[in-house]
């Protein structure tokens, strides 16, 4: 049987408080570290401590929910789970690396698709964004708002600099303000508070990435789609998102309005 939304969204937070001491432990003391195969970045001891203590901790307490994490071997059982885990142990590795205190983890549980209960940690900033799918966006307990922007142009916007790209755009580059923090998780629960006014990944974005900040936003109020639009699905064969758009209905539906729809 399918577990609580409530107490998922408990136990998903004592999780992560946990992984975030473990994780503390390691940051600023130079942990071994490597490249993944095929350019996917990099990844250290602390990283994969994160992913066993999640994967021990979370599994024990659902047995029957699957898991999808980006530091485990995927296992294709989880497809037929009704519930399933969606892990990225830290999100920001590099910037963890580099010292720089913008990483967290981000933890959600999807049912059939749909996240139910996500949250994302920071735990050099002490910051804990959670939600579940019958409450409210919540930052350290305290609900979020988010910003009033309705229009592309003049927007502030969590990106990369692969979005000043002309090619992604119908009629050229917007003339938007451009930030960047470098978890994507972190991206979107600064839009659901309103401290940007939408974060968008213009290239592919990956389920572990997005699944807990994406039902943060949504329960703020805020719209998360892929680039075209299309509402985000979750526990795929392919775990990757046609590209990411965030950001209030108004200003969601200019940017969409903007992009073209698939990859240059």
């Amino acid at each position: 049987m399918p577990g609580n939304n409530e107490d998922d969204l408990q136990l998903l937070t004592d999780a992560a408080l946990s992984a975030g001491k473990l994780v503390m432990g390691y940051w600023k003391q130079k942990p071994d570290a490597w490249e993944k195969d095929a350019g996917a970045g990099p990844v250290s001891e602390a990283d994969l401590a994160v992913n066993l203590l999640l994967e021990r901790r979370l599994r024990k307490a659902r047995p029957s929910y699957g898991w999808l994490s980006e530091e485990s071997v995927d296992d294709a059982e989880r497809l037929a789970a009704e519930r399933v885990f969606i892990v990225d142990p830290i999100d920001g590795t590099r910037a963890f690396l580099n010292e720089d205190s913008g990483f967290g983890h981000a933890i959600a549980v999807a049912e059939r698709g749909r996240v139910v209960a996500g949250v994302v940690h920071m735990p050099a900033l002490g910051l804990t964004y959670t939600a579940h799918a019958d409450g409210p966006a919540l930052l350290n307990g305290a609900p979020m708002v988010p910003g009033g922007a309705t229009q592309v142009d003049g927007s502030t916007v969590l990106t990369s600099t692969i979005s000043d790209d002309p090619r992604h755009w119908i009629a050229g580059v917007p003339d938007y303000k451009r930030h960047f923090r470098p978890s994507l998780a972190w991206r979107l629960c600064l839009v659901a508070d309103g401290q940007f006014d939408a974060t968008i990944s213009l290239r592919p974005a990956f389920e572990w990435d997005i699944a807990a900040a994406s039902l943060i936003a949504q329960r703020a109020g805020v719209l998360a789609s892929d680039r075209a639009g299309q509402p985000l699905t979750f526990n795929r064969e392919d775990c990757r998102a046609n590209g990411l758009v965030v950001a209030p209905p108004a200003l969601h539906a200019d940017y969409v309005s903007r992009l073209h729809p698939t990859m240059p």
